[in-house]
């Protein structure tokens, strides 16, 4: 089945837009279908996801002007261990063998018990990447436009208030930075990760890059309350950077104040740790720390801006180089810069290729002397690997993303990871009930262009902005090759998904899809929550199910909306489906109903962070000071495919109606 065959398992389909070609006009005819398609527009959508208001700059054009003024947007991504990385199965995570997924476990390594933690006072970072690249020398905190750096360095800005340490992820720093935080230090630690304060070896700076923001190309960007500390090399040998989020202004950011809110940051703390427990590659969250300083905005854009509380979170990941790092590097004719980039990070987070290349004798530009950097690459090749494996693991990680409901939300190409992990968290969702055109994000109204049909065409689209930039490098356009393997990923990695989500040993292409397409239209007619729908799955029993008793179908019952259960016509349907089902199950060869259920409660999540379940503890926190739920929700998000019994009364049961208010259900990007 083709990748386009699978995006219309969601039911996404409808009319394709020519406009979508005009932002590549010089890829090879296939790709052009590619784009072609790249831009359907849902019935419930409007308009063509695809309106760029210019077309981007071709790389051989860049040569042949100055760079125009623009604003910085160029973020790093999270690169992930070398063991993460040289894997097979679900890309980021693990396979039982036949393809199946499983949560990812190598992006951290539990400690033994006899290892020695370290005091925060121990806790020393290095430069790493601001040793390695160009740095502005300008080194005084104003906004500005920065050329040929990859960074500004730049200290956080007290709030001169006391930070109090609210929340603190001792999986996080026992796993990232073999570190333990006694009740004594928290003082320290809430100093530390507020800014306050600055740890050994710490040398704080901004990253710059650019991006194109809903396919608009929108010039230099860069992190404009970011602030990196340094990085850790743990004891099982990861790199982890470490960033506060929140913690004052920096030279990129242009109109804002560098502060964050703390609903924002709730929201940031919680998914990262629920995604990194889902087994999805993603950055991680150390610590939520309240400022006690209050921070002005106007939540939905409307002249009703309000203080709200102010909060950093301290964010790690192996790096936070983005797509949109290369895409300004040249699109303002860096070229140098563009090599430097991408030779580091192929020598810090891709290593495999580099060995693969010396292996068969060749010279890659990490082994060049500077003068010989000014000239044109002679061997692309390591060049040409990075973009297949960084579209192999963009295409995993969309994948993971669309097995669980995730919604990102804002997927310009300034929060892509060229580690392919989940960086960024902000109006992001899960879905609840079952709608292949939901987005979280406001801005993204009415377009949709980031809605859940649509991430993984986003993500191709935003690849191929990549394969662009890169083209000073690789001497040609990799827009067909990159194409072609991030749909033949992308393909492999969602039927191993589905497969174990259906609780299957093989997977038989032509019925199983029809049987999954059929299923997502059922959930999308009845608006069936789609994580209670999937898991609700492992409790049946095929054979009951053959016999066409309604006892057979109460496991599915309890989770489909009452409108339905009263409905003779929809449990018609979902009776047929249910059959076909069972008939398929027990179609299996050494059918083991045990092995079954284990297989697809590992693949379906029992809970997952709802909006509405981030906004009670966010409320909590607010007008209580109370942070108790925060801290229930991520003991709660820990363990996210165990029954945990305990919590099912709250956490396991139909969204309440207020749920679907603005504000909860979607949010903006005013954070």
């Amino acid at each position: 089945m083709t990748f386009w065959a699978w995006i219309a398992l969601t039911g996404h389909s409808g009319i394709h837009s020519r406009s979508s070609l005009r932002t590549l006009p010089r890829e090879t005819a296939r790709v052009r279908r590619v784009l072609w398609r790249l831009s359907p527009e849902h019935p419930h959508l409007g308009r063509s996801v695809f309106t760029p208001s210019r077309t981007t700059a071709r790389p051989s054009e860049a040569r042949e002007r100055l760079p125009r003024s623009a604003l910085p947007h160029l973020r790093s991504n999270y690169s992930l261990p070398e063991t993460a990385m040289l894997g097979s199965g679900t890309g980021h995570g693990s396979s039982d063998g036949k393809g199946a997924p499983l949560p990812a476990t190598t992006t951290t390594t539990t400690h033994q018990s006899d290892e020695r933690l370290l005091t925060l006072d121990e806790l020393v970072l290095s430069a790493g990447f601001a040793s390695r690249l160009p740095a502005d020398p300008e080194t005084a905190n104003y906004v500005r436009v920065v050329r040929g750096a990859a960074l500004s360095f730049v200290h956080p800005s007290p709030t001169w208030t006391e930070p109090v340490l609210a929340v603190w992820s001792d999986r996080c720093a026992r796993a990232c930075l073999d570190l333990e935080v006694r009740p004594s230090e928290r003082d320290y630690a809430a100093r530390v990760f507020s800014g306050l304060a600055m740890l050994p070896g710490s040398r704080p700076y901004a990253q710059r890059y650019g991006g194109h923001q809903f396919g608009v190309w929108a010039g230099q960007l860069g992190d404009g309350r970011v602030i990196v500390l340094g990085e850790y090399q743990n004891r099982c040998g990861e790199t982890w950077t470490l960033q506060l989020k929140g913690a004052g202004k920096t030279p990129f950011a242009r109109f804002a104040d560098g502060r964050a809110v703390l609903r924002s940051s709730v929201r940031e703390f919680l998914a990262s740790e629920a995604l990194h427990a889902l087994g999805i590659p993603t950055s991680r969250a150390l610590s939520l720390v309240v400022t006690g300083d209050k921070v002005v905005r106007d939540m939905f854009y409307d002249g009703n801006p309000r203080e709200e509380p102010g909060a950093v979170v301290c964010r790690l990941a192996p790096s936070w180089v983005r797509f949109g790092t290369f895409e300004l590097a040249t699109d303002w004719n860096e070229l140098e810069l563009l090599r430097q980039l991408a030779d580091d990070t192929i020598v810090h987070h891709y290593p495999a290729l580099l060995a693969h290349e010396r292996s068969h004798g060749k010279r890659t530009s990490a082994d060049s002397s500077r003068s010989a950097r000014n000239e044109e690459s002679q061997n692309p090749m390591p060049y040409r690997a990075l973009l297949l494996q960084v579209a192999e693991r963009t295409a995993a990680l969309v994948a993971g993303w669309q097995s669980v409901g995730f919604v990102h939300g804002v997927l310009n190409t300034d929060n892509m990871s060229i580690l392919g992990i989940t960086i960024d968290y902000g109006p992001f969702g899960f879905l609840d009930a079952y709608m292949p055109e939901y987005t979280p994000n406001t801005t993204d109204l009415p377009g949709r262009r980031y809605c859940y049909a649509l991430q993984p065409t986003i993500c191709l689209w935003n690849l191929l902005q990549l394969v662009r930039a890169f083209e000073p490098l690789t001497g040609t356009n990799l827009s067909e090759e990159v194409s072609q393997t991030y749909e033949t990923k992308f393909r492999e990695e969602m039927s191993a998904r589905l497969r174990a989500k259906l609780g299957f040993q093989t997977w038989n292409s032509d019925a199983d899809n029809g049987l999954v397409r059929d299923l997502y239209e059922l959930m999308r007619q009845d608006r069936a929550d789609f994580t209670r729908t999937w898991r609700a799955l492992s409790w049946l029993e095929p054979v009951a199910c053959l016999q066409k008793s309604d006892a057979s179908l109460e496991p599915l019952l309890r989770v489909l909306p009452e409108p339905v259960r009263k409905n003779p016509d929809r449990l018609e349907a979902w009776r047929l489906w249910v059959q076909r089902y069972a008939e398929r199950t027990l179609a299996e060869d050494n059918f083991d109903g045990t092995a079954r259920r284990k297989q697809m409660q590992a693949a379906s999540p029992k809970y997952i962070l709802r909006n509405y379940m981030a906004q009670v503890a966010i409320e909590k926190a607010e007008n209580e000071q109370d942070f108790s739920e925060i801290e229930r929700l991520l003991k709660l998000l820990e363990h996210p495919y165990a029954e945990q019994p305990e919590m099912e009364a709250l956490y396991d049961r139909e969204p309440p109606t207020w749920s679907q208010r603005l504000g909860v259900c979607m949010n903006s990007c005013s954070s």
